[in-house]
């Protein structure tokens, strides 16, 4: 049995906050705002999820990722599907997934170059509680004024659409080659199948589950990492003890104890349910 804290790596973004979210110190007077922040597993392994904290003060780039099959071609380890359980939003939030109608990639690639693209978009309102599946081949955009936490596969793999202006260098060629530039289909959610938990995704990547506060087993199989994903609450989970604002990785079994009011998630790589 092995359960481990992960450290966390703070990524200064222009789009960040000054603000963070609690748990998490705000950045001293006089820094950089904070965008993201990572949790590390230990040494040079590159697990399969990755697991973000996201603090947004303006719109993120228009972007997309590829799928393995695209990311292998290039020589890349793995595709990027990824999704957002939304914390905190402003009251006109809002996050862009696929596009308004179907378009080809010549016409994306020109809307890309002309900056229509933003307005080409099919922006949706969030607000606290929500929750969103972007498969690979998703053009996507995140909005300002949002706290979300974003569970992906392993890949910093971002083809840059557009970027409203700003110096940052562009991918059209490999992103216009990996889009599906046509409106969002929503991933099916399984929904709720017992009182002591929710299944958020059920693959083909990953599973996520959100849990409440009590007390569980959790068994995993040889090989597999779980993430645990602590939102509000404390707790111990295989003798060490977390609070929200942490990440813990465990892999086979663990007791996991969480106060009453707790609100966890639990992600691990496959299809199958645990």
């Amino acid at each position: 049995m092995t359960t481990t804290l992960l450290a966390t790596h703070r990524v200064e973004k222009p789009w960040g906050r000054m603000k963070l979210w609690p748990g998490f110190p705000d950045p001293p007077v006089g820094s950089d705002p904070v965008g993201e922040i990572w949790f590390q597993t230990p040494g040079d392994a590159t697990p399969d999820l990755l697991i973000k904290y996201l603090f947004t003060s303006e719109k993120l780039s228009v972007q997309v990722h590829p799928d393995d099959d695209q990311a292998h071609a290039a020589g890349l380890p793995r595709g990027k599907d990824e999704c957002w359980v939304i914390l905190d939003a402003e009251p006109d939030s809002t996050i862009a997934l696929g596009t308004l109608e179907p378009m080809s990639r010549e016409a994306l690639r020109e809307a890309a170059i002309d900056g229509s693209i933003e307005h080409l978009l099919d922006w949706k309102p969030v607000k606290a509680g929500d929750f969103f599946y972007s498969a690979s081949g998703t053009i996507h955009a995140i909005g300002a004024g949002i706290t979300l936490i974003e569970v992906q596969q392993n890949s910093e793999t971002t083809y840059r659409l557009y970027d409203y202006g700003r110096p940052r260098e562009l991918h059209l060629e490999e992103g216009v080659a990996v889009s599906d530039p046509a409106p969002f289909v929503a991933h099916p959610m399984p929904g709720k199948v017992a009182a002591e938990r929710t299944i958020l995704v059920e693959g083909p990547k990953f599973v996520l589950e959100r849990w409440p506060g009590g007390h569980r087993k959790v068994s995993l199989p040889e090989g597999v990492t779980g993430w645990l994903v602590p939102i509000t609450g404390e707790g111990v989970a295989g003798g060490v003890a977390w609070r929200a604002g942490e990440c813990l990785t465990i892999s086979s079994e663990a007791e996991i104890e969480a106060a009453a009011g707790s609100d966890l998630l639990f992600a691990y790589p496959g299809t199958s349910r645990i």
